[in-house]
Order: structure tokens, then sequence, then C-alpha cells
């Protein structure tokens, strides 16, 4: 419909156009027909206002479909890549490609596919007409129609350069916002306002100079055809004049030859506009598509199956990984075993290698070498979602959503009820503290839990974590950051979790790995020590060095 439309609003442009000879020959010279011709030019004025509505309407609607597709499909791209991918891109530039950039198509399938139909179709109508009323003339007339359209393709190259050069400047800018802004309290505390002000103005500015050089190129276009397009009338009006003479035209045809001509200078010049805004959806398209061809994640492999629920243990299997081929290794033949209900805890120095032993197992990356198996099935023959299902995670860093208490908590759960959530948060010493709070479980804490302590935040990650009830537990410095009191209630929440549960467990404050099954001392990549605290303690090896190097700093841990 809207393609029709379009066609309608363009046939209409150009038999208005031809109305101007009827107008001349027979209303005004023969003074005849006018009722006929009043009828025709108000039916084709009406059939041109249905065609513009309908064919922008229709044409926008399709356009805004296809953004939300594509704006859906990019966000669930993005969703589905590896650790990997997103180490090494930022989050502003993630960011800048579901918005300035998708913009950008937006703008060019909404408003620029509609103008580009009905003024390329108003072209073809208008040339069609030039053409009925005297071909010598239109030939004439539109011999130097190549000369307004050779600097619109060759401007339209310099354009998609600028409007990537655009891109990238905006990605900067959309970078250095999100820096500033999740970085708040480190620019207050060091001082540095002015200091990320300036550098915010720098990245304006140089979005402004790509800005002003597009405008410049753009500029030029309209003036250059107007000026082309005079030339023409000049050769048109004298080519005119002689033929009229001759009688080989009537003063009417020559009216709506010359009205043909000036109208058909219009949506050149809007064209010309339309390519500027469509070099600028090409290249941001160029940047959604190529985003769309890397492949990073985590894929299933064929005929993969679920996971069966957990019975026995996690084993590591002479396991080596590196992030890639220019970084050297960063484990070198790990084994280890985590049987059902164990303890096991891993350290090590920093930079050893612990947190990328503990992410190999849900799969966050690919062991390089080696394998990793639950219940003997190497995890790399199940589907990601079922192992993932196995496993509970609770980090240092403990990410939270601007969401209420209960849905934190309840994250990933469908249908869970309120007596959960709220058992839940007593298991993880929560449930007062979320009393204190301003709706209890229906407040809504901030981004990223701005509005709870770093103790709280933990404990509503714990939960979390138990109301999920996996078999398999993770713990990476679940309690690094935390004061002595938050800690106590911390390890109480953990241990609370840790019930029944396999678990591998990282911390450089060794409360809990004290109490652990056993313990894996991590160096260069290499399980090097293995044992219990006391075992490890008197081999007088890695492990005793790392306690006093600890425990002699803070003798109550």
């Amino acid at each position: 419909m809207g393609w029709l439309a379009t066609v309608l609003y363009g046939l209409s442009n150009a038999a208005l156009v031809y109305m101007i000879k009827l107008i001349f020959d027979d209303v005004l010279i023969s003074n005849s027909r006018f009722r006929e011709v009043a009828i025709a030019i108000v039916s084709l004025y009406a059939l041109k206002g249905l065609g513009a509505y309908f064919s922008t309407t229709l044409l926008s609607e399709a356009g805004q479909k296809a953004i939300f597709d594509l704006r859906r499909a990019v966000y669930a791209h993005i969703l589905d890549q590896s650790f990997d991918f997103f180490a090494k891109r930022t989050t502003g530039s993630l960011m800048s490609h579901l918005t300035s950039d998708v913009e950008r198509i937006q703008t060019a399938l909404g408003e620029i596919a509609g103008d580009l139909l009905k003024e390329g179709l108003t072209v073809i109508g208008l040339v069609l007409l030039l053409f009925y009323h005297d071909w010598r003339l239109a030939l004439i007339a539109l011999v130097l129609m190549p000369l307004a359209f050779t600097p619109l393709i060759r401007l339209g190259r310099r354009l998609r350069s600028s409007n990537e050069s655009s891109m990238r400047r905006w990605k900067d800018i959309a970078n250095i916002l999100q820096e500033t802004f999740s970085g708040f309290r480190v620019v207050k505390a060091f001082g540095m306002e002015t200091f990320e002000k300036a550098r915010f103005e720098k990245a304006l500015e140089r979005l402004q100079g790509v800005t002003l050089r597009m405008t410049r190129t753009t500029a030029f276009l309209p003036p250059f055809m107007e000026a082309v397009g005079g030339v023409s009338v000049v050769v048109v009006l004298g080519y005119g004049t002689w033929a009229i003479s001759k009688g080989h035209m009537t003063v009417g045809s020559f009216t709506s030859f010359l009205a043909g001509l000036f109208a058909l200078y219009t949506p050149i010049k809007r064209l010309s506009k339309v390519n500027a805004a469509l070099q600028g959806a090409l290249a941001a398209a160029e940047r959604s598509f190529a985003l769309l061809d890397t492949h990073r994640e985590i894929k299933d492999a064929p005929g993969a199956k679920p996971l069966p629920p957990f019975k026995e243990e996690v084993e590591y299997k002479n396991v080596s990984f590196q992030y890639d081929k220019s970084s050297g290794p960063v484990l070198v033949g790990a084994s280890l075993k985590a049987r059902r209900g164990e303890v096991v805890a891993i350290v090590g120095m920093s930079g050893s290698g612990k947190t990328s032993l503990l992410n190999l197992l849900p799969r966050f990356y690919d062991v390089t070498g080696g394998s990793v198996s639950v219940d003997g099935i190497d995890i790399r023959d199940v589907t990601v979602a079922s192992l993932r299902r196995q496993i509970g995670l609770v980090k240092q860093e403990t990410i939270l959503f601007n969401d209420t208490v209960r849905a934190n908590i309840a994250y990933g759960l469908s249908g869970v009820e309120g007596t959960l959530v709220e058992s839940a948060a007593r298991a993880a010493f929560a449930h007062d503290f979320i009393l204190d709070l301003p709706r209890r479980y229906d407040t809504v804490i901030g981004e990223r839990g701005s509005r709870l302590s770093g103790g709280q935040k933990q404990r509503i990650a714990i939960a979390r974590a138990i109301l999920k009830d996996p078999p398999i537990l993770i713990l990476d410095e679940a309690t690094s950051a935390l004061d002595t009191e938050s800690e106590s209630l911390v390890q109480q929440a953990l241990f609370n979790l840790m019930k029944g549960r396999t678990t591998l467990v990282v911390a450089h404050r060794l409360a809990t790995v004290r109490r652990a099954d056993r313990i894996l001392v991590l160096e260069k990549g290499e399980i090097r020590e293995e044992g219990t605290h006391d075992e490890l303690l008197a081999r007088n090896g890695i492990y005793a060095r790392l306690h006093d190097l600890q425990f002699r700093a803070d003798p109550a841990v």
C-alpha cells in the first residue's frame, strides 16, 4: 500500500503540472472546459494529499518495524556473546550501536525512504511529461542534468566517510559519559571535575568539526543545482520562443513544459538532502551489520543435550587456557576434583589464574586444552543453559539491578512465591535490614544497588543464589571488600549457602578457606600444592608463605 500511495503521489504531481496546459489553452484562451478542468484540479490535489499521507505513514510504519527488529537483533546478539567479546569492547561503543547508529538507520527507513520514493517518482513523472510535450525540448533541457548528479555521487562518498568519523566521535562521547557517570565517586574524590569537563569538551569539538564538514558538503549541492537549472531555463526559453512563433507548440504546452522544468528541480534538491542522510544511514548500517557478523559467543555443540541433575563430582582434567593467541597461557595442566558437598578453595597471588579457573566451569570461556566435566560429561557436550542452571555464582563485584529487592533476589526465576524470597533473605541474613527499607521488599535499590551498603548488596546476591538453589556454587572473592562487621554477617550467609553444595571458592581473606575440605595453591597458572589448611602449613611451602604474609598483617583473621 505504501508503494501504491507513493506512485499515486508522483503521478498526481505530474498531472497537476500538465493541467497548466489545459488552463492556458482551453480555459484562458478558448474560454471553455472550466468546470472539467476545475474538477480535475481539485481531484488531483485530493489524490496527491492522500498519496502523501499514506505514503508517509505506511512507509514510516514499515521503517519503525524494521528498526524495532534491528535494535532487538543487535541487543540479543550482544547478550549472546562471550566474556571475551565484552573484554574487547567498551560499554560506550556498544551503547552507540544501539542508540546513534540505529537512529541514523531509523531516519533512513522512515523519513528518507518516503522522501526518496516520493521525490524519485515525482522526478520520473515530470521527466515523462516533458518528453510528452516535446521530446526535442526535453533533451535540450535535460542535457545539463548529469552536471547536477555528478557532484551528488562524488560528494556522497565524502559524506559516507564523514558520517563514519561522526559515529566514531559519538562513540568516544558515549565512552566518556559511561566512565564518568559510573565512576562519579572517583571523579569527585580526586577532584577531577575540571579534567573530565575538558576531556568531554575536546570530544565535542572533534564531533563539531566533523559535523561542520558534513554541513559544508551538503550546503554546496542546492546552489550548484540551481545554477545548472538556471542555464537550462535560459536554453529552454530560447527554444520555446522559436517553437511558439513557428506554431510547433502552443502557449499552454510551453507554459506547462516550463512549469514542469521548474518543478523538477525541487524534488532533485530534496533528493540531494536525502542522499546526505542516506550516506549516514549506510555508514551506520555497515557498523551494525559488522557487529551482527561478529561471533564470539559460546555456542552449543551440534547435538548438545541438557546436563542431567548433578550427582557426583566436578573435574578439571589437565586444563590449559589462554585468552588469545597473542597472550601467554593463564592456566597450564590444571587438574582438580570437587566431589558432591565438598568445598574446594583456590588460593594464590594476584594474577595466578584463580578467577580464570572458575570462569571455565560455567563456560564464560572455553578451555584451550584439556577438559572440564560434570559427572564425567564434558561441559562442551551439554547445552550452556542447562549447565548454568545448576551453577550459582557470588562475586566480589556484586551486580544488582535498578529494581525492587524482591525482583533482585528472584532474578532469573518466574512465579516465585513471596515466602520463598523471604526465606532466602533470612538465610542470607538480609531480612532484618530489608525490613528497615522504606518499602521493604518492594524498595527500588537504585542502579547497581547504589542505595545499599557493600555488605547489604552481598547478602542480596547470596539470597539470590540461595533461592536459585544450585547444586554447584562458585564464590569469587565474595568478602574481600567488606568491613569486619559486614564480613562476619556475609560469612554466616555464605556458610548457609554452601551447606550441601559442591563449592569452588577463591578468597584472599582466608576465613572460608580454613574451613575448606581441600585447598589448591595456584602459581603462574599451575596447581603447585594441594591439601587441608593444616597440611599445607606443615609443608611450609607457597601456602605457608601466603599465610604468613596475610595473617601476620591481620592476626585476627
